[in-house]
């Protein structure tokens, strides 16, 4: 298997530290609002990176973190507590706030059909952890402290800082990238912990060794769960590509330090941004949508998962309603032709050696850094070859499904049967008049009555003894 990894800016073969052990952590959601399409997009991917790596025989240890305090709106270490700010839109507490954008969180991942992580961790739980890492950096000379504003992390004190960033740190002015917060010596230094001002009347903060009220910094939270779960070094980090200029850079630092240099991360993972007609999604701009969005337009969930399985998790990816309607278009096609597959099909048997070209192709595809583009449009030429047989193309498709995830084996078609006498006049007549249209072979008016079916609530399929009715 091979992983494109940030760090050395390449693909390389993938080797995990304890074999056949893997650590997988992914920054998690901040759970202040809704979440969009992007989000969606990018722990899709990751569901798709764990499922490859168990179909390459790896154990796979997923971690994925909540931050529910501690997530400032602005890089510099300045501005609101995006909770606190989140809990005043909606009139909320801050915890009720939380609690409802966590189980709006992982109830899209459901619908996206995206599997659990293996250990959820949430900020609010591991204060302990957190001030105990930062008190280890102090004892190691790496801080400092801005009075009435918090501790700091010295990157000046390291020859490596920013390693994992594309940018040049020697041309970075102070503001150039982030805000220079007032009493900061370097652009790049960030808060470990923030103290509490007066002012502020937080509805979350804890008691420190610096300060009697204060919170964490959004980066030392990541570095402190991911240690406590994966070890001081682990196998494989996913973010966002917003997160390889700041928030990782300020993992790898801290991480580094605390450990005495320990490699923190073997291969960072990093999704490019979903965008709306030329633009980056997000909450700021007001132009993301959501899974309800989605759902309300008469979309299938899996026509989205679909949609972002044909480009890669490394190249942005353009959405628009048209995308999104041609895939659901493909989404009903290819429910149609598992359907009629599966209708034949019997006990899984030996795969012929064309059969098995396909399966080679497909999994050395996504073996190769996710490649999903090639094995999706494997998976549509695999339907399409005759030289198969129904079985081989129904059992193909299973395995494909492991790693694709659009959840073709649980596709319901064993409803029972509706004779064509026993139903409706007017969907008796729909039902002839779409044989007819197969008969001659227009295919084009075969969809359309398909489609007035499917509206009246049945749901037809094709197969070599003829049309099928059930009630859907």
């Amino acid at each position: 298997m091979r992983l494109y990894n940030s760090l050395s800016r390449k693909i390389e073969k993938f080797e995990p530290i304890n074999p056949p052990q893997v650590g997988l952590y992914a920054c998690g959601p901040t759970v202040y609002d809704y979440a969009h399409l992007g989000h969606l997009r990018k722990y899709t991917m990751d569901d798709v990176l764990v499922r490859v790596l168990k179909r390459e025989g790896y154990s796979v240890t997923h971690v994925q973190n909540v931050t529910d305090v501690g997530h400032l709106a602005s890089d510099a270490d300045t501005g609101e507590d995006k909770l606190e700010k989140g809990a005043r839109k909606y009139s909320l507490s801050v915890l009720e706030l939380a609690h409802k954008f966590e189980n709006y969180f992982y109830d899209s991942m459901d619908k996206m059909n995206n599997q659990r992580p293996d250990i959820v961790c949430r900020a609010t739980a591991h204060i302990q952890e957190m001030l105990a890492l930062v008190e280890i950096l102090e004892a190691k000379g790496f801080t400092y402290v801005i009075e009435g504003d918090g501790v700091y992390f010295d990157t000046s004190k390291l020859s490596d800082y920013g390693a994992l960033s594309p940018l040049d740190l020697d041309q970075i002015q102070a503001g150039a990238r982030v805000e220079m917060a007032v009493g900061k010596r370097n652009a790049t230094d960030f808060a470990l912990w923030k103290f509490e001002r007066e002012v502020e009347n937080r509805a979350m903060s804890w008691p420190s060794k610096w300060a009697e009220k204060g919170f964490p910094g959004w980066h030392i939270e990541c570095s402190a769960m991911s240690m406590k779960y994966l070890g001081e070094q682990f196998d494989i980090h996913t973010g966002g590509i917003d997160h390889l200029t700041v928030h990782h850079p300020n993992e790898i630092a801290q991480s580094e330090v605390a450990t005495n240099k320990k490699p923190f991360v073997k291969y960072w993972v990093h999704h490019n941004f979903l965008q709306v007609d030329g633009k980056k999604m997000s909450k700021s701009k007001n132009n993301f949508f959501t899974i309800d969005d989605i759902e309300t337009r008469g979309f299938n969930p899996m026509a989205l998962r679909l949609l972002f399985l044909q480009s890669h998790y490394r190249s942005e990816l353009n959405f628009t309603w048209d995308s999104l309607a041609a895939t659901q278009k493909s989404w009903m096609r290819l429910q149609r032709l598992v359907g009629e597959l599966k209708a034949e099909a019997e006990e899984e048997l030996s795969l012929s050696p064309l059969a098995i070209e396909y399966q080679k192709h497909f999994f050395e595809a996504m073996a190769d850094d996710l490649d999903t583009p090639t094995a999706v449009a494997d998976m549509w030429k695999l339907l399409k070859d005759g030289r198969l047989s129904h079985n081989n193309k129904y059992w193909l498709l299973m395995q494909f499904d492991e790693v694709l995830g659009l959840g073709l084996a649980n596709l319901v078609f064993k409803e029972m049967e509706i004779s064509l006498e026993s139903l409706p006049a007017e969907i008796q007549a729909l039902v002839q008049a779409r044989a007819k249209a197969r008969a001659a072979k227009d295919w084009g008016k075969a969809d359309e009555l398909r489609a007035e079916l499917s509206a009246s609530g049945y749901q037809v399929l094709d197969t070599t003894s003829g049309q099928k009715i059930t009630k859907k």
